[in-house]
């Protein structure tokens, strides 16, 4: 068996940053983006109104003081003359300042009699504009790689961008194993439980930035599997899940050998998830993830999601585990890394009593996985801990 360390090293060894497409901006948000983004244009393009006021010169505003009033800007409209002595242009917020205005007295601070106006309540000492340029110029970027969010898009649409370079999606095939497997909504045997680890691992990986398909069910024979993994030809990452250990009926590593795996290592000394496998077959990577529930999704979170990064180009170093203080005791460690499901409230953590690989309840209700060195000794309540969000 080797390391956590060592697996994830040949993990991110078996994949690499993937070419690049352009998409339109209204498809962007999610996508990786690969090219810095440079503005067309500045933010705002103009001296803008912060406020609904009257915009006037700066020297001449003091309490009491008289202005008329010789037009009116608003938003998209902007008032095309000048401002003199005496003088004052309505505005709106986010209206474009006339030339020679400088400052803008909100409606609050004024009374008005027909076209005239007078400044009634003390005005700040803000001058309520927001200077051309003041968000962004013309030549900022957004600088690649970053995963967009929703405020990069309407940031990126400000700048006048209508589309982004991005890193195309990975390509994941999900291949479940088993004939006690069914998918959901079919009518289970006796003896058949719903193939569940497929669909949470869909979700995950495609939450990291990837596009993941579901084959059928592989059973138990070699014909049904190399089925399987025809279907997942030209995929980035092929990923069986179950069996791929020793048993009579684990015939995963035998099939993918036959095909070709170069293979990279097999059994991580970890708990949950040991009979893990991984490697090269033809132009993708492949993993063979254990079949219980919660060993197939923590590997997923460990490794896969992980792997799907740097396919995007976002690096290939781990997530950096946070501390928490233990709310309650636990036993010593084994000689396999554990990562304990645990809830995370505030900075406290505790882990769940039972840590059965099979228990999706319990997976359910973790946050956070506690990470367990080998050997590591009891830890008591009030000890520092630390874990890895879920």
């Amino acid at each position: 068996m080797i390391s956590v360390e060592e697996a994830r090293t040949l993990l991110m060894d078996l994949v690499s940053p993937l070419e690049t497409e352009d998409v339109p901006l209204s498809e962007a948000n999610g996508r990786v983006l690969a090219q810095d983004a440079v503005a067309r244009r500045m933010q705002p393009p103009f001296s803008a109104s912060a406020m609904d006021g009257y915009a006037m010169k700066a020297a001449e505003v003091e309490l009491h003081a008289m202005f008329k009033v010789i037009g009116e800007s608003a938003a998209g409209h902007r008032f095309e003359g000048r401002v003199g002595a005496g003088q004052a242009v309505r505005i709106f917020t986010g209206a474009p300042v006339p030339d020679d205005a400088d400052f803008v007295v909100i409606q609050e601070d004024i009374s008005r009699s027909g076209d005239l106006i007078t400044i009634t309540d003390q005005p700040s000492q803000t001058h309520n504009i927001r200077p051309a340029g003041g968000d962004f110029d013309v030549g900022s970027s957004i600088s690649a790689p970053r995963q967009l969010t929703p405020s990069d898009i309407a940031l990126l649409a400000a700048m006048n961008i209508p589309n982004v370079t991005v890193t195309r999606r990975p390509d994941i095939a999900l291949i479940s194993t088993g004939d006690e497997l069914v998918m959901p909504g079919d009518d289970p045997g006796p003896d058949q439980i719903i193939a569940s680890n497929t669909f949470g691992l869909k979700a995950m990986l495609e939450a990291a930035g990837a596009r993941a398909r579901i084959l059928p069910i592989a059973r138990d024979t070699e014909s049904s599997l190399r089925m399987a993994f025809s279907l997942a030809e030209g995929a980035d990452l092929a990923i069986t899940i179950g069996g791929a250990s020793v048993g009579d009926h684990d015939l995963v590593g035998k099939v993918a050998a036959d095909l070709g795996l170069e293979r990279a290592f097999y059994k991580v000394a970890m708990r949950p998830g040991k009979p893990l496998m991984a490697g090269r077959l033809n132009s993708g990577a492949m993993v063979g993830l254990p079949g219980n529930p919660v060993s197939a999704m923590v590997c997923g979170a460990l490794f896969i999601a992980p792997m799907v990064r740097a396919m995007l180009g976002l690096g290939t170093q781990p997530a950096a585990p946070i501390e928490a203080t233990l709310a309650a005791s636990v036993e010593k460690n084994g000689p396999r890394q554990h990562y304990m499901r645990a809830r995370v409230d505030g900075d406290r953590l505790t882990a769940f009593d039972n840590q059965d690989s099979s228990l999706l309840t319990v997976l359910a209700e973790a946050n956070a996985l506690l990470i367990r060195l080998p050997h590591d000794p009891a830890r008591t309540a009030g000890e520092t801990v630390q874990y890895l969000p879920l």
